[in-house]
């Protein structure tokens, strides 16, 4: 009888063991989803059911929870997608047969979106006593992005209150804060009430510099880069220029500026906190172009030259048909940002068929700011010309008073999707020798950004419309016939960053001799057109383009004859720079051409 009584309850305890391994023995399903194409690609990003629906370690219990959730986890879902009454269905779908996966049906009818109905913004703190022209309000009310009528969401109220709490706090008002909102949902009428209190604090102004991590500069050349006035309103534009005037002098690894909110309002502490670079530097750098060929270049930097205290940057630089060396002297800058410069420079190169041999010497000042640079300089050039064909040398002097200047406004840089900017060069000065000749010359470039977007839809700007990128250059010099002018001062044009489809430097003015020559009048234009790229349906760092070049060169305007080059190309928004890559065809060689550059230079 024991052994039956046993027997029986090993029985028993194989049936629910096998029982219970049926009911957790793990499984893997499908996920159906049926939703319009406006929220199905967030309900498959977040939508734990769906998440989960490769895992293989799912149990039927497990599942069940998962299914009786997805219903309260795709309401909360489309809710930040602004729909609030949407009917969700969650069921299994019939399988063929035992051996099928399970698949769940996830149906969605979202139903009317909600829309804003009012919005109210109120103001606390310092802000309420502004004076009008620094009252910032009215900008913050105008930029509103949420605005009455729209469709709300989760992420655009947000982002809606990030961007007034930043117009209050990027001037005067620095620990500004959001003290509270409120988005009333009324789901029987789709309507949102949006409302929102900013607290601006105090209003701060700039207190004295305090400057740490200095060992051999001193903080007069810190405040003279940084250009932050004590007393002047605080505004969190003037502190990251200043903190990207250090980073980029040259002289410090790395800059931080902030404001110490903790200190007087009136006079708030600026703390700069900074990391030298080395005394000296060493850079080897290789390199290759499709004009210039393979590049091997040797730069030196001192930056505090003993008994000057001057920077000094010292190159060579050896390429296929241009090999330079060269120096250049740097003062600290004064009060105004000015510094004086010295410069000299020994360079053989190939300009047209001319193999030129090229001293110059320049002395001058320059200012460099946000966006316009400036240069006043007087210039020495001397160049000796050996014509391959014919072996005949030319040698000629000059000396002249210049003046240039740049004009920058694009969007971002290195990879400026809009804006412009304008680069000017104008000289007078004379030829050295027995008959000396005066002469003048200027040189004027533009290149701009255009995306055929209204005003109104400003945001089209991130949604992967195209764009046309403009360019264009004039040059002249106004001299006597006779007048012998250095190589180095004549204009050629062809290459990577002139008329695609062309070397570099061939087109010129063609001499009786049939060499080819720089030549006293230049004018280039070119216009593409940028399209970025999608990939799998997501914007690419990719962009594909076609363009159109045209230039001349030549003694005289009427003798002006334009060389053309089309084709098309690829830009890639590279970790380095941008980089880019277009196939062209020369109309009047017949020939097609590879330009690859990296970097963005105007």
């Amino acid at each position: 009888m024991k052994h039956w009584l046993y027997l029986m309850a090993m029985l028993l305890a194989l049936g629910l063991g096998t029982h219970l391994h049926a009911q957790t023995d793990p499984t893997s399903f499908d996920v159906a989803i049926e939703a319009p194409d406006d929220v199905r690609p967030t309900l498959e990003q977040h939508l734990d059911l769906y998440r989960y629906r490769g895992l293989d370690d799912i149990s039927a219990p497990e599942l069940d929870r998962l299914m009786r959730q997805a219903e309260a986890n795709a309401r909360d879902l489309l809710a930040t997608l602004g729909f609030f009454s949407p009917q969700v269905r969650v069921q299994r779908a019939a399988q063929t047969s035992d051996a099928a996966r399970p698949t769940v049906q996830v149906q969605v009818t979202p139903g009317a979106p909600t829309v804003v109905s009012t919005v109210q913004i109120d103001f606390t703190g310092a802000v309420t006593a502004a004076e009008p022209d620094t009252d910032p309000r009215a900008r913050i009310l105008a930029q509103w992005s949420l605005a009455t009528g729209r469709r709300f969401t989760q992420n655009d109220w947000d982002s809606a209150k990030q961007q007034a709490l930043r117009l209050l706090a990027q001037e005067r008002y620095a620990t500004a804060q959001i003290a509270s909102s409120q988005a009333d949902i009324d789901p029987a009428t789709q309507q949102a009430a949006l409302h929102l209190t900013l607290d601006s604090g105090p209003a701060y102004n700039l207190g004295k510099v305090e400057v740490t991590g200095l060992q051999r500069y001193d903080a007069l050349l810190v405040q003279r880069l940084a250009r932050l006035q004590e007393g002047a309103p605080y505004s969190q534009r003037e502190l990251v220029q200043a903190q990207q005037r250090l980073a980029d002098s040259g002289f410090f690894d790395s800059a931080y500026v902030a404001l110490d909110t903790a200190s007087d309002p009136q006079a708030a502490r600026v703390e700069i906190q900074l990391r030298e670079t080395p005394l000296k530097k060493v850079v080897l750098g290789i390199g290759a172009s499709t004009d210039r060929g393979p590049r091997l270049t040797l730069e030196h930097t001192h930056h505090r030259l003993p008994g000057l205290g001057w920077r000094a940057v010292s190159q060579v630089q050896l390429e296929r048909d241009n090999r330079l060396i060269g120096t250049e002297l740097t003062s600290p800058p004064d009060d105004d940002n000015w510094r004086w410069v010295a410069s000299g420079l020994l360079q053989n190169q190939l300009l047209g068929t001319r193999d030129v041999t090229s001293e110059q010497l320049r002395g001058g000042r320059q200012q460099r700011q946000q966006r316009i640079d400036r240069n006043i300089y007087l210039q020495y050039d001397r160049a000796q010309s050996i014509n391959s064909s014919t072996a005949e040398t030319d040698v000629a002097q000059s000396l002249s008073a210049n003046y240039a200047f740049t004009v920058r406004y694009y969007d971002q840089l290195p990879f400026p999707a809009s804006g412009w900017a304008w680069a000017g060069e104008i000289g007078a000065g004379t030829t050295l020798g027995s008959q000396p000749q005066g002469y003048t010359r200027w040189l004027t470039r533009w290149q701009g950004f255009w995306r055929p977007t209204s005003g109104a839809d400003a945001a089209a700007t991130q949604t992967g419309r195209g764009r046309l990128s403009m360019r264009a250059a004039l040059g002249a010099v106004v001299a006597r016939e006779e007048t012998a002018l250095p190589s180095t001062q004549l204009f050629l044009a062809g290459g990577d960053n002139s008329v695609r489809g062309y070397a570099l430097n061939t087109i010129g003015v063609t001499l009786p001799d049939g060499s080819l020559a720089g030549g006293r009048y230049l004018g280039t234009a070119s216009i593409e057109w940028q399209q970025p790229l999608r990939i799998k349906g997501q914007l690419s760092a990719w962009e594909g383009v076609a363009f159109v070049d045209v230039g001349a060169v030549a003694n005289r305007p009427e003798d002006l004859t334009p060389s053309t080059g089309v084709g098309v190309g690829a830009r890639w928004n590279s970790p380095v720079g941008p980089l880019q890559i277009d196939l062209a065809y020369g109309l009047e060689v017949r020939r097609l051409r590879l330009h690859v550059t990296l970097g963005f230079t105007f």
